[in-house]
């Protein structure tokens, strides 16, 4: 029989990547399936995507419900033989009750391996087995100073999740783990005698923790919706996005500087290319591709901005992976594929690989290694027509740029006799948001002047 059934795993997103979220499945128990058929469909903290049936027959076990987190190489479900699946449909209808029983009683097996309780005493112990501790866990837990182990896990076995982490940040746990430091205090009162009024001060300094502890005031988000209110789960996507954004914002000294940009002359070549780009190569040469292709060249002069802190050290790179934020789900997600060596494209490779990343991004086509690696990020909020924004970095980068609406506005530019008169041009405002502890404002202010520079200028010899 086992040569006759096929096992689903929870399948390795990434190296990063240490858990999954089964968002839907595709199937019921009881159904036919094909061998590469989309069985049902995962989400991480980078990446949506489906996976495809590793074999075909019936469906006869789902062990992982929609909505639970659990780990890569974690069984999900598996296929009997088709053949198989005849034998059981002719008995009695009585049988068919039973069958949702196997869902029950596959989950009470697989709740023998948790060793619950011991894994409660293991959750912070990386080493165990199935009871470890993934680097995204570890990481939270590492930067909010809360040991893993003192957190209720409520994944399979009671492993801890990124979600357990980040509850625990928000209830005010980490209050709890600051306390830990002045353990020592019990142990100076021993000799209290010798010290008794030098060790009185030190306690008023704990009080500085409560202050951490107020960034947790949202905690209280379990309320019953009003009327007028609807509730709806949180996505691993937007949990992952909300976790980032606020490590990045924890993490770096963001710093937004603008600057205004005459597209004239880009307007002017990319009305020129249109045709020939969309009827020879179906793709269409657009405005991001000749600000991201004009800003690689621009990196190399100002590495910085394309280098990232790590420890005590600065780290510069001769390539350029170039980051795309891609907005899903009619604005309710978001994700950045990386175009890889970007510095090695021409304007007509440029605006291909910008093309394929959105469409593989809104499709749910994207690879794991799409979204690896970014170097520097561009985001583009001016296609839904804004002027202005300040974006926030993607770490461990340490600048990303922020292109907004070309706009047609009034403009003091000097004629062939050097006079000064008001024209209409097309006008676009960029942005560089930039980590300070490694760029300080002149260094990006230079990197924004040079690739205003290189836009206003453009001539065919840029393709």
């Amino acid at each position: 029989m086992a040569s006759d059934s096929a096992d689903v795993v929870m399948p390795q997103m990434g190296v990063s990547v240490s858990e999954g979220t089964v968002t839907r499945w595709l199937k019921k128990v009881g159904d036919p399936v094909t061998a590469d058929e989309t069985l049902l469909e995962i989400s991480t903290d980078k990446v949506d995507t489906e996976v495809p049936a590793p074999g075909s027959g019936v469906l006869s076990e789902i062990l992982v419900a929609e909505g639970e987190t659990v780990a890569v190489g974690t069984l999900l479900a598996r296929i009997g033989a088709a053949v198989a699946a005849a034998p059981e449909a002719p008995t009695p209808e009585p049988v068919a009750a039973p069958e949702p029983e196997p869902v029950v009683e596959t989950v009470a097996v697989e709740a023998p391996p948790p060793a619950a309780p011991a894994t409660h005493e293991t959750n912070g112990h990386a080493e165990e087995g199935h009871t470890f501790v993934s680097p995204v866990v570890a990481r939270i837990a590492a930067e909010h100073g809360i040991d893993p182990a003192s957190v209720t896990g409520s994944g399979r076995g009671g492993r801890v999740t990124k979600g357990d982490m980040l509850a625990a940040v928000e209830a005010g746990q980490q209050p709890a783990a600051a306390p830990a430091p002045p353990a020592p205090g019990p142990v100076a009162p021993t000799p209290e005698p010798v010290a008794a009024q030098p060790v009185e001060p030190p306690p008023p300094v704990a009080p500085p923790a409560p202050p951490v502890a107020s960034p947790s005031a949202p905690a209280p988000a379990a309320a019953a919706p009003e009327e007028g209110e609807t509730l709806e789960p949180i996505t691993a996507m937007r949990r992952g996005i909300a976790e980032h954004m606020r490590r990045s914002l924890d993490t770096a000294a963001h710093v937004t500087s603008a600057i205004e940009v005459d597209m004239s002359k880009v307007v002017q070549i990319r009305e020129k290319l249109k045709g020939e780009f969309v009827s020879s190569y179906g793709v269409n040469p657009t405005y991001l591709a000749f600000i991201a292709r004009a800003a690689v060249e621009t990196l190399r002069e100002w590495p910085w901005v394309n280098a990232e802190l790590r420890g005590e050290s600065i780290v510069t790179k001769s390539h350029v992976n170039l980051g795309f934020a891609v907005a899903l789900e009619q604005g309710k997600g978001l994700i950045v594929p990386v175009l890889q060596h970007a510095e090695g494209l021409n304007l007509l490779g440029m605006a291909r690989g910008i093309a394929d990343l959105a469409e593989r991004a809104r499709t749910k086509k994207l690879l794991p290694d799409d979204v690896q690696g970014g170097t520097f990020t561009i985001t583009n909020p001016g296609s839904f027509g804004t002027f202005m924004g300040t974006p926030v970095i993607s770490q461990p980068q340490t600048g990303i740029l922020g292109t907004y609406a070309v706009v047609k506005r009034p403009w003091v530019v000097q004629d062939e006799l050097g006079n000064d008169v008001i024209a209409i041009r097309p006008l676009m405002n960029l942005t560089l948001t930039y980590d300070h502890r490694l760029v300080d404002g002149a260094y990006g202010a230079q990197f924004l002047r040079d690739l205003r520079n290189r836009l206003e200028s453009w001539t065919e010899a840029d393709y």
